[in-house]
């Protein structure tokens, strides 16, 4: 064999983590799922202003799912590989969910709670599209769209003083995170 033809079947052989175009399309699949649901994530966070936006929710789940599927792709789809993979991811994330969390000594508001809890939810759809559980995925991604879109107008509605004069139910004390992002 000349060393052409030897640098040729090592490169090729090293390009063969993906063994048939059904198992390809099934990666393409869940990287792109997550990827497409950490997007509406992020995009909502986007249209509001905040900090970790679009991209970052993207590259978040996109990550989060390309994690799993290696360890599956590894052999190490067994419970407990998996498992201990999705808690080290899970907590890693925390700590880039933490660095969107801003608190000044002077105002009682801590800012960015919910902008890292929904990059740490966004991380766990990622693993959720990336182990198999696509449909999952898209119900948390609603359901998690609705709490950030639709819970604030009611937050509003009643923590708010009413038209007439009278007050809706005051707020509970912001020392506990209360108050805006």
């Amino acid at each position: 064999m000349s060393t052409w033809q030897t640098i040729w079947t090592t490169v090729a052989q090293d390009f063969t983590d993906i063994p048939d175009v059904a198992q390809g399309t099934r990666i393409t699949l869940r990287l792109a799922l997550a990827a497409l649901l950490g997007g509406a994530i992020g995009y909502e966070r986007e249209s509001r202003g905040k900090e970790a936006g679009l991209r970052t929710h993207m590259l978040v789940a996109l990550g989060s799912a390309l994690i799993v599927l290696v360890v599956q792709q590894q052999g190490g789809g067994d419970g407990g590989s998996v498992s201990r993979v999705i808690q080290g991811l899970i907590a890693g994330i925390g700590f880039l969910g933490a660095g969107a969390i801003l608190h000044n000594r002077n105002d009682p508001h801590i800012r960015g709670l919910t902008t890292a809890a929904g990059v740490w939810l966004t991380a766990a759809i990622g693993v959720t599209a990336g182990i198999g559980r696509e449909l999952t995925a898209i119900l948390a991604t609603l359901l998690g769209l609705t709490i950030l879109a639709i819970l604030p107008r009611f937050e509003r509605w009643v923590f708010s003083p009413a038209q007439d004069g009278h007050h809706s139910p005051s707020p509970a004390p912001t020392t506990a995170g209360r108050g805006p992002e």
